[in-house]
């Protein structure tokens, strides 16, 4: 108990798996939670009663020494990004994040921080092994050799080498996971940084309440990819956090899906078909994508299991009341 007594503090717990984590550290009985994040108040996408909240740019070293004080672990989840079309239109301002990156990290050694968790991305793997729609999944070895997405992808990468080597030559016990593709109530579902299961359901939502069953999907929908449901990376990342482990491990389902069957599903939970046009020039990133998840299992007895239908349906209902109210 006492552990949960202690300082802990959430930066990017403005965004979307930052106020979840939030809410999840304070049902577990965590009774000290800091949450930091650059957006104004008025645009967190949670917020929670108990809870210091501080409004700071991370990208200054100053702003993130204030940020840790008198903490004991930190979650790293701070970083400009969104969804493929925003991440392959803004490369050097995904880059820009490694000024957060870095210096969470030197604030943490200088303030003696116990634990840091940092949350990577998927992106950080090699081009070449994702070129195909049915693809093998990816598993941990294959970020090397480095060939990640352009801009996003490098900085994560880069990121995850850092905590490395202040875990190997500080002794911060650093934990990193790849993140695939989280989504859930709660994020970011219209506005250019929504990610496609969020997007699929407004863009299905909207034809359905305006009655234009049409909906248009960037590239021919056969790019696959699979989808983790927040809880799960909740569940996920507090279990790395808490582990040994010390080698970034993925964080994501291995249920593989192609764009179209992601529509598909959609439309089914909507009762509603559509005509679906397809804008082959639109960013979609690489052809294939999933996790491979044989290491989280035997590091930790566990992986992501909740299904890409249960997600969505939840995912979808929170939308569409969200669309719909008053």
């Amino acid at each position: 108990m006492s552990r949960k007594n202690n300082l802990v503090v959430v930066t990017g717990g403005g965004g979307f798996i930052g106020g979840h984590l939030v809410k999840r550290l304070l049902d577990e009985g965590f009774t000290n939670v800091r949450s930091v994040d650059v957006k104004p108040f008025d645009q967190w996408y949670q917020h929670h009663d108990g809870v210091d909240d501080m409004q700071l740019n991370l990208e200054l070293r100053d702003s993130c020494m204030t940020a840790l004080e008198g903490a004991s672990e930190v979650y790293n989840l701070a970083a400009d990004m969104g969804g493929m079309g925003f991440i392959e239109n803004n490369r050097a301002l995904c880059m820009l994040s490694v000024l957060t990156s870095t210096h969470v990290l030197v604030a943490a050694q200088k303030m003696g921080i116990e634990r840091l968790f940092y949350s990577s991305s998927a992106c950080v793997y090699a081009g070449d092994k994702q070129t195909d729609t049915d693809i093998t999944a990816l598993s941990e070895v294959d970020a090397y050799p480095a060939d990640p997405e352009d801009g996003y992808g490098w900085e994560k990468l880069f990121s995850e080498r850092m905590a490395r080597h202040f875990r190997e030559d500080y002794g911060m016990k650093t934990r990193v996971a790849r993140y695939h593709n989280v989504y859930g109530p709660n994020g970011t579902y219209d506005g250019g940084r929504e990610k496609a299961p969020a997007a699929m359901c407004r863009k299905v939502i909207s034809a359905k309440l305006s009655g234009d069953h049409n909906i248009e999907i960037w590239g021919d929908g056969e790019q696959t990819r699979s989808f983790m449901y927040i809880d799960d990376c909740l569940e996920g990342t507090r279990r790395i956090m808490d582990s040994d482990v010390v080698e970034p491990l993925n964080l994501g389902s291995d249920e593989l899906v192609s764009i179209n069957q992601l529509v598909s599903l959609v439309e089914d939970i909507g009762g509603i078909t559509l005509n679906r046009s397809y804008k082959t020039d639109a960013p979609q990133g690489v052809r294939g994508r999933n996790s491979d998840n044989k290491m989280i299992k035997a590091e930790l007895g566990w992986a992501p299991s909740v299904s890409l239908r249960e997600g969505m349906e939840q995912t979808y209902k929170w939308i569409y009341d969200q669309m719909t109210a008053s």
